[in-house]
């Protein structure tokens, strides 16, 4: 009898666990130790309320230069590993890296992305979770409504914002920060222009998204490494992800300052002069766009360390 009963509460368990959704945050790292382990402390006090999930935390060190310090998974998050490249790609190609890395290595149900500096709100994971329970069919991204960098930032990514709707008829109101179902995972994982733009990629494959509204946070420790050529090439690569509507675009201003140029003269000569150079830019910026590369981006894996047990 006691045998029979144990049989059925092992079933039971097993069955419970099977139902929870296996949720998988990914984060990327570059030297900032400090914020990282801040960061995880913080996740792990925001999920604690999330029993019906499972969590595993993977974070991708970008071949730091700074000695990995000891880390501690935290009781929230199940599972916890680090994935050591053998050569820094950059931000964007990590997101790229651990997104196919996922999709062919792990058991998940959904994937949130997010960056290591605090600039994306642990607190924030709450709402990216309650999106999921209230439906679990569409991916969530964190739209960016409120931001904590000074004027000069904030004035480029308006202008940013402004260049890509007009050469593009998209709003990119979004970062990493969002939360993918397994089955925008799997269109994502095989598309070229991931290794150039995360969000690019998604607002041009993902015809369905969820929003919340983020609050841009500040950053935990030490300056931004978001330097302004940083800053206009990411801009650029968003843009190059619909190198060809930026093309089509492009030709009818191009007929439409001919139509007018008698009326404007010059102005209307400098104008189209400037979009062949901006055609140009987003042209050589879309060369980033390599598929051999992101099919083959697990040959900079190094090692990974798992410290679930430790």
């Amino acid at each position: 009898m006691s045998r029979s009963i144990w049989k059925n509460f092992t079933c039971w368990i097993l069955h419970d666990w099977q139902e929870m959704k296996k949720i998988i945050i990914l984060i990327p790292v570059f030297n900032d130790w400090d914020s990282l382990k801040k960061l995880i402390n913080e996740i792990n006090e925001s999920i604690q309320n999330y029993q019906s999930f499972i969590f595993k935390c993977i974070i991708i060190n970008d071949a730091s230069t700074i000695n990995q310090p000891e880390l501690i998974k935290p009781k929230n998050i199940n599972s916890f590993q680090i994935l050591n490249m053998k050569k820094n790609r950059g931000h964007a190609r990590c997101n790229a890296f651990g997104i196919r890395y996922i999709y062919k290595n792990e058991d998940f149900d959904n994937l949130i992305l997010m960056d290591g500096d605090g600039e994306d709100r642990p607190i924030e994971i709450k709402s990216l979770l309650d999106g999921i329970i209230n439906n679990d069919n569409i991916s969530i991204v964190a739209k960016r409504v409120k931001r904590s960098e000074g004027f000069f930032f904030k004035f480029l990514y308006q202008a940013h914002k402004i260049l890509t709707f007009i050469f593009t008829g998209k709003n990119v109101a979004f970062g990493n920060f969002s939360c993918l179902t397994k089955n925008d995972v799997e269109v994502l994982q095989s598309k070229a222009s991931l290794w150039s733009s995360y969000s690019g990629t998604v607002i041009k494959n993902l015809k369905e998204l969820g929003e919340i509204n983020s609050f841009r946070g500040s950053r935990y420790f030490g300056p931004s490494q978001m330097s302004l050529f940083k800053l206009i090439i990411h801009s650029l690569s968003i843009i190059a992800v619909f190198k060809y509507q930026v093309f089509l675009r492009s030709t009818f201003m191009m007929i439409f300052l001919a139509f007018i140029n008698k009326y404007l003269g010059n102005i209307a000569i400098i104008f189209q002069v400037l979009i062949v150079f901006f055609n140009m830019i987003i042209f050589i910026i879309s060369l980033r766009e390599r598929e051999s590369d992101l099919k083959n981006s697990h040959n900079n894996l190094d090692k990974i360390i798992d410290i679930t047990h430790q």
